[in-house]
C-alpha cells in the first residue's frame, strides 16, 4: 500500500484510502504510536477537518492500520511457505510448511517492526495504542493464526497429534519475535539470530509430535 508523500498535494477522489496509506507509512516508520490522524492529513495535503469526515478519530484510523498490518503479516507468511520446496513424504511436507509459515512470521517482525507492533496493538478509548496484553487471546479471525492452525491440521491428517498446538506454535513464534525486537536477543548478529530462529522452529515442529 503506497502512501502519498508529504510534499505532494492530494488531488484524487479517494481521500479515505489516501489517509490509510499515509497512516500505514507512519506505522511502518515508528509503530502504532506514530499513527496520528492530523499527521496523516498533513502528509496527504488536506486539513484535519477533511480527515475527520472519514475517521471519527485516531482510534478508528489505528484499528484500520492494525487490520492492514495483520493482512500483510499473513501475506509474508504465505510467501515464505510458497518458497518452501515440497516433499514426497506428506508428513515432511506438512512439517516444512509449518516451519516456513513460522519463519515468515518471525521474518516479518524483524523486517517490519513498526507494522508488526501495529498488528497487535490494542487502541484505547482515547485513541492511544497499547501493546496486546500477554494473556489476551488475539481475535480468531486473524489470518496469521488461521494459517498456523491449518498447517497443524495438515499435520494431524498425516498422523501427528496436535491438541492445543495452534496456540503453542503461535506463542513460540510471537514470543521469539518480541525477544528479537525488544528483548535481550535484539543485539544478536544476523548469523546467530538466524540460528536461534531455526532452532526455535525445529522445536515448534518437533513439539507438535509430542503434544
Amino acid at each position: 500500500m503506497a502512501a502519498i508523500s508529504g510534499g505532494k498535494t492530494y488531488h484524487h477522489g479517494d481521500l479515505r484510502n489516501a489517509l490509510i496509506c499515509a497512516a500505514v507509512d507512519l506505522a511502518t516508520e515508528g509503530g502504532p504510536e506514530r499513527v496520528v490522524l492530523r499527521e496523516a492529513a498533513r502528509r496527504v495535503g488536506v486539513s484535519p477537518t477533511a480527515a475527520y469526515r472519514h475517521f471519527d478519530g485516531r482510534g478508528e484510523l489505528l484499528r484500520t492500520v492494525r487490520t492492514h498490518a495483520q493482512c500483510v503479516l499473513a501475506d509474508a507468511m504465505e510467501r515464505a511457505a510458497g518458497r518452501e520446496p515440497g516433499a514426497d513424504d506428506p508428513a515432511l511436507a506438512a512439517e516444512r510448511r509449518l516451519a516456513a509459515l513460522c519463519r515468515g512470521y518471525v521474518g516479518f517482525a524483524v523486517d517490519q517492526p513498526g507494522l508488526y507492533r501495529a498488528a497487535f496493538c490494542v487502541p484505547r478509548p482515547d485513541g492511544t495504542a497499547a501493546p496486546m496484553p500477554e494473556r489476551q487471546v488475539p481475535e480468531p479471525e486473524i489470518r496469521a493464526f488461521t494459517l498456523l492452525r491449518d498447517a497443524l491440521e495438515g499435520l494431524a491428517r498425516v498422523g501427528t497429534p496436535r491438541p492445543a498446538a495452534g496456540a503453542a506454535a503461535w506463542s513460540a513464534v510471537h514470543g521469539l519475535s518480541l525477544l528479537l525486537l525488544d528483548g535481550p536477543l535484539r543485539r544478536l548478529p544476523v548469523q546467530r539470530r538466524n540460528a536461534v530462529v531455526e532452532t526455535t522452529l525445529a522445536m515448534v515442529v518437533s513439539g507438535t509430535r509430542a503434544l
